[in-house]
């Protein structure tokens, strides 16, 4: 069996969601651990110690365990100022390797700085490094002018997606863009899409969905999840929410955020009061996964507004669940929701096509049952565990052709 060595170094898959380092690649590397042991490949996943009292490993599943190593203080510290410790992250792992006698076959890291410490341990043990970068600075750069990304981050990339084996890209689009802007041959880049929990996310009874949230009955529910900062644009849903005109019976929820995001929350609120529908905007804050489900069956619609997203695993399982999707026509959300059939894609960033499509759908309840059951239907192939069987085949034809090179070498 394949022994991986996975490395989510700045955030764990343990995490609760909706915090500034927490969202779909959390799920993402849980999810996928799980399944990937269920058919049999081993998987450590590697993160940094945040917390002093914290186990040292946790088991995900059988076969599938949460390591957490010391890399500078056990505690909180901002993504970007972790590029430091990503040698002392590297060693760590060697050294919790050799203290249990694991041999990894494989390494396969998520996110830029995972990725740095990847390429130590590839180079130290001479096995394979399959890289999923999830978001590249370069892309969110262009997709928000005013966004700010380190330049060490973009020169790291840059390097990085030359030295990997192979990278994962969630969508065609993606795999297109690290082609353009990052020279990367197709052939280095494969396409696996996220999946999706279809034994939580799928359709249920809205009235008891909505009983179970304390939500009213009667009033249209909009629903946006993530983490709040810029890139999500929740600024451009608040001023569309202001422009409906059924705005007076409409709530929007926002789930998600954590103690760092109270600026931007503050800001938000602002804004929605200074556009009168204050009270029709409600932070509800961080929500555990498995309870996220309740949220996406209350709502009439799911709203991602986003600037950039890689895939958008809110809108996948947002139509799982049997909701229609109103979304920016960018990155992911492209190749997930389809226009007219499972929902909108608007392609434009800015509020007045929101505005348009909401109300179009909030007064239209068979259209909005029809897209939701399209959309549900349209699910079923995001299932995780096709998306695990994916990604062994991969390794497996990384690792065949490592030892291809090295029975070359060898003659």
């Amino acid at each position: 069996p394949i022994r991986v060595a996975m490395l989510s170094m700045h955030t764990s898959p343990l995490a609760p969601l909706g915090g500034r380092e927490t969202g779909g690649m959390n799920v993402y590397v849980r999810e996928i651990s799980e399944q990937l042991a269920a058919i049999g490949v081993h998987v450590d996943v590697f993160t940094r110690r945040t917390s002093p009292d914290g186990p040292a490993v946790e088991t995900l599943a059988p076969g599938a365990s949460v390591v957490s190593i010391t890399a500078g203080p056990a505690e909180r510290i901002e993504k970007e100022e972790l590029l430091p410790l990503t040698a002392e992250f590297a060693r760590g792992v060697e050294e919790f390797a050799q203290a249990e006698g694991h041999a990894y076959d494989l390494i396969h890291s998520h996110y830029w700085l995972s990725t740095v410490a990847g390429e130590e341990l590839a180079i130290a043990w001479g096995v394979p490094h399959v890289a999923m970068f999830h978001t590249l600075a370069e892309v969110k750069l262009r997709a928000r002018a005013s966004e700010r990304e380190p330049e060490v981050r973009r020169q790291a990339e840059r390097r990085l997606v030359r030295s990997v084996d192979r990278i994962v890209a969630a969508t065609k689009h993606e795999r297109q863009l690290l082609r353009q802007i990052y020279g990367v041959s197709a052939d280095r880049v494969e396409v696996i899409p996220l999946g999706v929990n279809l034994s939580r996310f799928h359709s249920r009874d809205r009235v008891e969905a909505r009983r179970a949230l304390n939500l009213d009955l009667d009033t249209h529910v909009l629903l946006a999840v993530g983490r709040i900062e810029p890139l999500k644009g929740l600024d451009i849903l608040i001023e569309a929410i202001a422009l409906m005109t059924e705005r007076e019976r409409v709530v929007l929820l926002i789930v998600g955020g954590d103690d760092r995001a109270a600026p931007q929350i503050a800001r938000l609120g602002a804004q929605a009061a200074e556009a009168g529908v204050g009270d029709r905007v409600r932070f509800v804050g961080a929500v555990p996964h498995e309870q996220l489900s309740a949220y996406y069956n209350a709502a009439d619609v799911v709203v991602v507004p986003s600037f950039y997203e890689s895939f958008g695993l809110v809108a996948v399982e947002a139509m799982a669940s049997g909701v229609p999707v109103v979304a920016s026509r960018v990155g992911g959300l492209a190749s997930t929701v389809v226009d007219g059939r499972t929902g909108y894609l608007v392609p434009w960033r800015c509020p007045d096509p929101f505005a348009e499509k909401l109300d179009l759908l909030l007064e239209n309840p068979s259209l909005r049952h029809a897209l939701g059951a399209a959309a549900a239907d349209s699910m079923l192939a995001y299932e995780w565990s096709t998306v695990a069987a994916k990604l062994r085949e991969l390794y497996a034809v990384v690792l065949a052709g490592r030892r291809d090179l090295a029975a070359v070498g060898g003659g």
